[in-house]
């Protein structure tokens, strides 16, 4: 997950991104009023951090100990992670803001629970996937799509970071030169080898309301910030909204 971009409504923004983005900021941060016993990130490191957990216990419960069941532990588990040791090493301010105790339910209700569901279809036998090419090389497939997907997040993520501590504007360079989202695009294909290996409908229609819901809207929110910058017209004819070569 990315962190929701500054509400900077501008000329570039279209009205239902802003106003879709207003609506989840406050169901996550504000709803219910009361205390802000915690900031958003520890309530995304819990699920993280104990994802590998979760699916091990999984696994015990179900007695499943099938090939699938390992890969996907070692994916979805490392990944968990690998999320933890980035925030606690860069993390990102836009979860450092402190939300209510009904704001943290609903965003584990309406998201963060729903990417658990993913590995209880698969390991609980609900999903009984037939994928499309031979196992090894499916799993190879969803293997190479996650480690690649880390890096690119990673690597996103970190540029971003040291590099708005020295200096702030438009990030050009490295892995913002040819894609303006990188880090969005390593989440997609992160979880879109979630999706892959449990091979189920499900998945595909949670991350089609995520992608759409959240990350379109936190992107195109996200150009109407930076669109205030000089150079902006410029960098957006050169580069790509998210894939080189197709979007």
């Amino acid at each position: 997950m990315n962190a929701p971009q500054p509400s900077i409504v501008r000329p570039a923004a279209s009205a239902w991104a802003a106003r879709l983005q207003s609506i989840t900021r406050y169901a996550v941060e504000d709803l219910g009023g009361g205390p802000r016993p915690w900031k958003f990130a520890w309530v995304i490191n819990f699920q993280k951090v104990g994802t590998p957990f979760f699916l091990a216990t999984l696994m015990w419960w179900y007695d499943n100990d099938s090939l699938a069941a390992w890969v996907y532990l070692a994916l979805h588990g490392s990944y968990g992670l690998v999320w933890f040791i980035k925030d606690v090493t860069f993390p990102d301010p836009g979860w450092q803001v402190k939300i209510t105790l009904a704001g943290s339910l609903v965003a584990f209700a309406a998201v963060l629970g729903w990417y658990w569901v993913f590995g209880w279809l698969l390991i609980a036998g609900v999903a009984k996937p037939v994928y499309p090419l031979p196992e090894p090389a499916w799993f190879a497939l969803c293997i190479s799509l996650c480690i690649l997907g880390c890096t690119v997040m990673i690597a996103a993520d970190a540029q971003k970071y040291f590099t708005l501590r020295l200096q702030r504007g438009l990030i050009t360079n490295g892995m913002f030169r040819y894609v303006r989202h990188p880090n969005y695009l390593g989440e997609m294909m992160i979880y879109g080898s979630f999706a892959l290996l449990v091979w189920h409908w499900l998945p595909f229609v949670v991350l089609a309301f995520v992608w759409l819901g959240l990350f379109a809207v936190n992107m195109i929110m996200k150009e109407a910030s930076m669109s205030r910058y000089a150079g902006w017209p410029e960098y957006r004819k050169s580069s790509w909204w998210l894939l080189p070569g197709v979007l």
